[in-house]
């Protein structure tokens, strides 16, 4: 089913995406997953191992495309400086990313349907078994970094993916060519070590999983000595980032801009923070997979370690 790609790609920046790419469905290598999971570097992530990550027609049958998005979420607000303010990762700061992205990818999946009788889709946003970075390096939106995100030339890595699975056959983009050079500025300044080689994340050591995903009591000592006031996944790998630091732009979506409490909550707050106060503090916000528990762990270990860069 031939289909003109330029449509598609008007079609998703109309509907408010910032970047758009495709790729064609072709077999590839997965042997850098496969070493990263044999390595154990999922930690507890075991949704990683799912075997359709590895093979996207196993996800939607009969898939011939994948059309790639993104959107811009920097906000420019600093973070106040002192050891008794909590970090909160900038992709938390606003609404749900979950919520927006799947808006515009529910509008746009319909409008393709619309287009021809037998026209399938499926779309995700982080939410299924599919390589969103490798999908959208293979588009042509960026290419995957050194700290493992994705880069893109007008955005820096601040941007969400998302993706739509479709059977139509459209012509794909130039994958995108590798652009960190000699750089090693994120692996030089991950307080964990977590960056393990270029390109290489070990989720056991990486204070965004023990801050965000990490359902113990406790955090790993080594993370606790080193969390550098960070509660909610950790930006540090992306501030140190050349491309972060010259492309970075303020986004245009108002839901992105943050609540006024996430940029610089102070850590004995979060450490006695109540249920309720939570849910008024972060409404509609991607950081609710975080619980209260989670947060005054989160906290006081950084109380209790109050090492701060």
């Amino acid at each position: 089913m031939d289909f003109c790609p330029d449509l598609v790609k008007q079609q998703a920046l109309d509907i408010g995406f910032h970047k758009v790419g495709i790729s064609a469905v072709q077999p590839r290598d997965t042997a850098t997953l496969q070493s990263w999971l044999a390595q154990g570097y999922q930690a507890e992530m075991a949704w990683m191992q799912d075997p359709r990550r590895q093979d996207i027609e196993q996800v939607m049958p009969g898939v011939r495309s994948v059309i790639s998005v993104a959107l811009n979420y920097y906000a420019s607000q600093e973070r106040p400086q002192g050891k008794q303010y909590a970090k909160i990762s900038r992709y938390g700061w606003g609404r749900d990313y979950h919520r927006v992205l799947t808006k515009r990818l529910k509008a746009f999946s319909a409008w393709l349907e619309s287009q021809g009788e037998g026209i399938r889709t499926r779309y995700y946003v982080d939410t299924g078994p599919v390589q969103d970075k490798v999908w959208a390096e293979r588009a042509g939106l960026g290419w995957i970094g050194k700290h493992s995100n994705l880069i893109s030339r007008d955005y820096g890595s601040w941007i969400f993916l998302g993706e739509i699975l479709t059977n139509l056959e459209l012509e794909p983009d130039t994958p995108h060519t590798q652009h960190c050079g000699t750089c090693t500025r994120c692996l030089e300044a991950c307080p964990t070590q977590a960056i393990t080689e270029p390109f290489v994340v070990d989720a056991n050591r990486c204070i965004a999983y023990h801050t965000i995903e990490n359902r113990s009591e406790t955090l790993p000592q080594e993370v606790a000595d080193n969390l550098q006031g960070w509660v909610a996944g950790c930006d540090i790998c992306q501030d140190v980032c050349p491309w972060n630091q010259r492309f970075a732009k303020e986004t245009d979506i108002p839901d992105f801009q943050p609540y006024p409490w996430n940029v610089g909550p102070t850590l004995a707050e979060l450490a006695t923070v109540s249920e309720e106060e939570r849910d008024r503090k972060f409404p509609a916000s991607a950081l609710r997979r975080i619980t209260r528990k989670m947060l005054q762990r989160n906290a006081q270990a950084s109380l209790d370690n109050p090492v701060q860069k």
